[in-house]
Formats: C-alpha cells, structure tokens, sequence
C-alpha cells in the first residue's frame, strides 16, 4: 500500500509568506481595486523585496490574456467554476506574427515564485473554430499558413519560471500543449487538487514537476501527458493520486527526448487504450534510457499486461517525499498555516511559522567537519524523510567526530548547502544558516592548494583523492561558491565575510581547470573526468572509467568558464578550444538507441545504428587519438560498444548529445557577448 504520509491533504505556501500582506481585489463589475487582472498586475511594482502580492479575483468571466514578468504574485480567485480566464487562439496563429509563445496562452509566465488558486483558464479556440481556417501569416514563405482547430492551443505557458505552486484550478483546451510549464534548466512546478484537458500531451512540463490529486481529460489518442527531462538527469515529473480519463483510446503518455515519468497511486480509465507511455522516435539520443515507473496504479476493469510496480532499485516507495521531487532544492509544502480573510477591498493573510522537517533531518546527518554523506548504513542513499530509531542514531552521531564518509559525490553537501539557505529564508531558523556556512567552510577547507576539490575529504582512499570533475562534482562547488560571491540563488543570507574567501577559491579552480585541459601536440583539447591531485596528470576511477578525455563532464566545465565575468585570454582561448574539439570529435549520422533483447537477463540492449540526421558524442575518447573506447568491468578499453558486457552496455550513459546545446546556442551568444574571435589561438 501508499505509505500515508504522501496521501495525506498537503498545505499550501510560496516561498517568502513572511508576514501579513495586504491584498488587490479584481472585480469586473466594478467593485474593487481594478477591472481587469493585468491592470492589478501592473500596478505592483517591480521591487518583490517585500515578499509575496496577493491579488484577489471575485467571481465572472474575464475576457482578457493575462502577463506576469514580475516575482512573487499569487492570483487567487474565489471559485474556479466561476472565476473564468479566457481567450480563443491558436498558437500557430500567434506565431505568424510574434518570434515566440510570450503571449500565445490565456496566463503567459516569466516571472518566479507565482501562485494560481481557484481559478479558470480557457482558451477555447478548438471549439469556437471546428474547420481549417486559412489566414494571413508573415513568418511562412507562402504568406499563409492554414490554422488547425486541434492544433496547439495553450491555456498556461511558462518560459523560465521557476517555483509555480497551482491549488484548485481548471485548465481548459481544445488542442495540443493545454498546459506548458518550460524550463529544463531550473523549473519547479506544483499542481494540487487541478483539472487539465485537452488534445495532445495537454500536461507538459519541462523540468521538475508534481502533479497531486489532479484529473485529467484527454481527447487525443496520441497521448495525455509529455515530459522533458533532457538537461539534467534527475528532473522528474511525478504524478501522485492522480486520475485519468478521457475519449475512447485515449493514450496515457509520450516522450521525445529524455524524460522521467513516476505514476503513484493514479487511476485509469477502462476505455484507456493499451499503451505503455511510450518514446516518439525522433533524431533525438536518450543519455538515460527509458525512465517509466508506477506504484500502485489500477485500471478501471484490469490492468493491462504491460503495467508493474517497477520503481528503481534504488528508491523504495517510503523514501518518497515532496522536497525529494524537486532533488531537495525546494519543499513547496512547508506545514505552515495560512489564514485568509477577504473584504470587497483588502485581504490579509497571517503565517504561522513552523521548522522544516527536511531541514533538521540535515543537521542530524551533518558531520563535525561540515560535510554530509550520500550514503548510510552501507549503500543505502541518504533518506531525509526517515525518522531514525535510537540505534540509527546512536550509529549516525558515531561518524560524526571522524566524518570520514563527507563528500561532494552525487551533490552530496551541495545540495544540502543550496537547501539549507533556501529554508532559512522561508523558515528564519539559526542553526539552518548555520549549517550551510559550516558546509561552506567544508568546502574551502577541502580544496587542494593547486585549486581542485578531492571526490572525498577526508578520505583520500583510492581514487576518492583525484581532482574529480566527474558527474560535474568539483563544477558544482565552484557554482556554489560563485553563487555566494553574487549574492545569487539564495545565497544573500551568507555572512559576507565568505566572499573573498569564496572569490579566492573560485579563482583558485579556474586555475586548476585551466592546468588541467588536456593538449594534444600543443593543441588544448578537453578534459580528463579525474587527475592525480600532485601530478594533474588523468587517471582511472572505476574500472569502466579509464583515463580519457570526456564528451560529457567538459560540457560542464566550458559552461562554467563562460559564467565568468570580464573572461580572461586564457579563459577564452579554452573555451574556443574546447568547442572546436567537441566539434572535430563529433559523432554525424549514427545514435546510439535502445532495444528489446528476450534474450539478455536485462531483457534490453543498446545499439549503434545509422540515422543520417543523427549527431552525437561519446562519454570516452582515447587521449591521443580522439577515437572513442569504451570499457566493461576488466578495464580494458575496446572500440565497440558490443564488446562491453550487457550489464555495463545498458547501464552506463556511453553516448550522448551534451555538447549540443552549448556548441549551437550558448557558445555563439557568449562569443557575441565578449566580442570573442571563434577562431582557436593555442
């Protein structure tokens, strides 16, 4: 069964409800502050120093599209059957003349920390519209475009909006993308107690996201619900308690590009169709395979042979948790008390605060040194949400002293520092600030006096004293410890005293990155994942991470140079470098796919196959040659991947498009920035 605590009704509070606020009321007939909801929005200012703005929304129809490009505003409406948004349009038709979505939904999106409750969002162009209509379009070479009535047609869109928390609302359309809530590099989405329908993948997400107690409604057989999980491994969308329903044959889900689907404790329909949520082939490499898990879901008249509780190994159903949704970087349910209470002028809101539970399980697990631990009792991952028994924690407090097992592996300590300062600021509680600059403090103390960070400190065993830049573990302090300098990302509420510490170090491993990429007869090529932390020369990890030059971790790394402010020559000649081999070591016309294998334990396989519109990289190159390799459990390098053993082959990610985006999109944009000749001078 569910574990109850991710059953139980959940509270509602945005980020930084640090006391009473008064309110703005809408009201289209003339009884409060504004008319319509853009002239209340407008009338905030841009200054959101002062936490969150609520704005209430009295019952009718408003007939107008709604903007937010400013933090921390909470539309609350007072019923969402009755308090309606509404526009007709097709994106399509949007697009014809405007360069991109920012206006094609009935709520366009840029600004942070928003709140939707008990309202209505409709665009109703699929139903005002039941033919092809044929219109004038300035972006298509013939001057015309024909319009679809079940093209995309958005009732929500978001662009780079992070913490979205939704309560009680109804999304409606009649087409494709109903909501689309997008940003793969950090958004944060929260829907509870929703309505969504609508054609093709109508609920959307791209990033991280938590759909809870929600229903939706689907007239399309291609798919309900789409995910885009490709910029980083661990974003999710997770669907909890949720139900399904829709035309008959309506299928459950799709992706196109990586993505990461959790279904616990949802309902289907009987009329559903058989269909497993399913990868659209595409030119796209997935790094991560498919990523489809269930617990407990049950179809109306039986489930479908495909359907299994198949949660990861390594995640059991009592580890599940909001914050762990988000990879701990957000808890959009906190505990505290909101109490509302509206007059036809004013609302005020008191917050009762209390702690974060997340946040004080840290500072259990916290060592003396200032460092946490991925692990406990073992293997077992660090849980939290746990409430430890008297031996547990007798045997946590005694690695305490030695706190040998402290790391930055697997953002062990970064992720724990990144979510200790955000709590501090929903929370004011001492010891959470605390213990982020005594995690702060760990990670100065840690670094090499040649600028880079061991995987481990203070455990130097075996390759855990390497300069590791694998899994982006030293390019992860070093975004910290900039963050700090920057006042970014939270980390205002850091003593100031850190930043010329924190300056110095960054500079220290920018030094350590510049020592450390690789030449090839004088050449700059890339980098190693791993370097002897006296010599700086590459070494092996694990017995599949061979010394090599990395398509995957050198991403990271050029990433965070271009970050750098005022870049130095020797910054830019790395970066220029850098993306011309990414660009000579380039992989056209095959990817690397996976397949059904009846005859593997594993019962998949992964292959190299042709596909001329393929372009991809792999994780290993032989440091002389540029040549790929790639290595199974006896170390030894071989130059097919079918060589590899099955267990090796499919779980490992051996290929993949990392360098994509940042050779075709951020590069150019930085180079223009800097006024940087792209031409390599090394």
């Amino acid at each position: 069964m569910m574990k109850k605590n991710i059953l139980i009704p959940l509270l509602f509070l945005l980020p930084n409800f640090l006391f009473a606020q008064p309110g703005i009321v809408v009201d289209a007939n003339g009884n409060g502050n504004f008319k319509t909801i853009q002239e209340a929005i407008n009338s905030l200012p841009n200054d959101d120093s002062k936490g969150q703005r609520i704005i209430l929304i009295k019952k009718g129809t408003y007939k107008e599209k709604i903007f937010i490009d400013k933090n921390f505003i909470t539309l609350r409406g007072e019923d969402p059957k009755n308090t309606c948004i509404t526009i007709s349009l097709a994106r399509e038709e949007w697009r014809c003349n405007n360069k991109d979505d920012y206006g094609t939904a009935a709520i366009n999106l840029k600004g942070s920390d928003i709140g939707l409750e008990n309202l209505s969002f409709i665009n109703s162009y699929g139903k005002d519209n039941t033919a092809d209509k044929e219109i004038k379009c300035a972006a298509d070479s013939t001057g015309k475009k024909i319009i679809k009535p079940n093209g995309h047609q958005m009732a929500l869109r978001s662009f780079n909006t992070t913490r979205l928390i939704v309560k009680n609302c109804i999304f409606r359309a009649y087409g494709g993308d109903t909501v689309s809530p997008w940003n793969t590099e950090d958004g944060m989405f929260y829907f509870k107690d929703c309505e969504m329908e609508g054609g093709v993948d109508f609920y959307c997400p791209r990033g991280w996201a938590l759909a809870e107690n929600c229903t939706f409604i689907c007239h399309n057989n291609n798919a309900a619900i789409w995910h885009d999980g490709s910029k980083y491994e661990k974003s999710k969308t997770v669907l909890l308690n949720c139900k399904f329903t829709g035309d008959d044959g309506f299928k459950l889900g799709r992706y196109h590009r990586d993505a990461q689907f959790y279904l616990l404790n949802c309902s289907f329909a009987k009329n559903m169709a058989d269909a497993d949520i399913y990868l659209v082939p595409t030119a796209n490499t997935l790094q991560w395979a498919k990523r489809v898990y269930y617990y407990n879901c049950k179809r109306e008249g039986g489930d479908y042979t495909w359907y299994k509780n198949n949660l990861p190994a390594d995640f059991g159903i009592n580890e599940f948790n909001i914050p762990w949704v988000y990879d701990y970087k957000w808890n959009p349910v906190k505990g505290e008390e909101i109490n509302a209470a509206a007059s036809s002028t004013a609302a005020e809101i008191t917050i009762k605060d209390t702690t974060d539970p997340i946040a004080d399980n840290m500072l259990l697990y916290q060592r003396k040194n200032g460092g946490w631990p991925k692990h406990f009792q073992g293997d077992r991952k660090v849980d939290y949400t746990k409430t430890l028994t008297a031996a547990e924690l007798k045997e946590l407090k005694d690695g305490f002293d030695a706190g040998i097992d402290a790391t930055i592996d697997n953002e062990a300590t970064i992720k724990e520092i990144k979510y200790l300062v955000r709590s501090y600021k929903a929370h004011p509680n001492a010891a959470y600030l605390k213990a982020a600059e005594k995690g702060i403090d760990y990670l100065l103390k840690a670094q090499y006096s040649n600028g880079g960070w061991p995987q481990f400190y203070p455990d130097f065993s075996s390759y855990r004293s390497q300069i590791t830049y694998n899994d982006n573990a030293m390019i992860n302090v070093l975004n910290v410890l900039q963050d700090i300098t920057e006042g970014k990302n939270d980390f205002d509420v850091i003593d100031k005293t850190y930043i010329p510490q924190c300056k110095a170090a960054v500079q220290k491993g920018i030094d350590c990155i510049l020592k450390t990429q690789l030449k090839q007869k004088g050449k700059l090529t890339a980098w190693c994942a791993q370097y002897n932390a006296k010599t700086l020369q590459p070494e092996m990890a694990r017995k599949f991470e061979l010394a090599s030059l990395s398509g995957s971790e050198s991403v990271g790394i050029v990433k965070f140079l271009m970050q750098q402010p005022n870049p130095s020559k020797e910054i830019i000649a790395s970066v220029n470098a850098a993306v011309e081999w990414f660009k000579k070591v380039k992989i056209t016309g095959y990817n690397f796919v996976e397949i059904k294998a009846p005859n593997e334990t594993s019962g998949r396989d992964k292959v190299l196959v042709k596909d001329e519109h393929s372009e991809i990289w792999a994780r290993f190159y032989d440091l002389e040659t540029n040549e790929p390799f790639f290595t199974g459990r006896d170390s030894k390098p071989k130059k097919n991947i079918a060589e590899v053993e099955n267990e090796r082959r499919v779980g490992y990610a051996w290929y993949g498009i990392w360098p994509a985006k940042l050779i075709n999109e951020e590069y150019p944009k930085w180079a223009a920035k800097w006024k940087v000749n792209t031409a390599t001078n090394n």
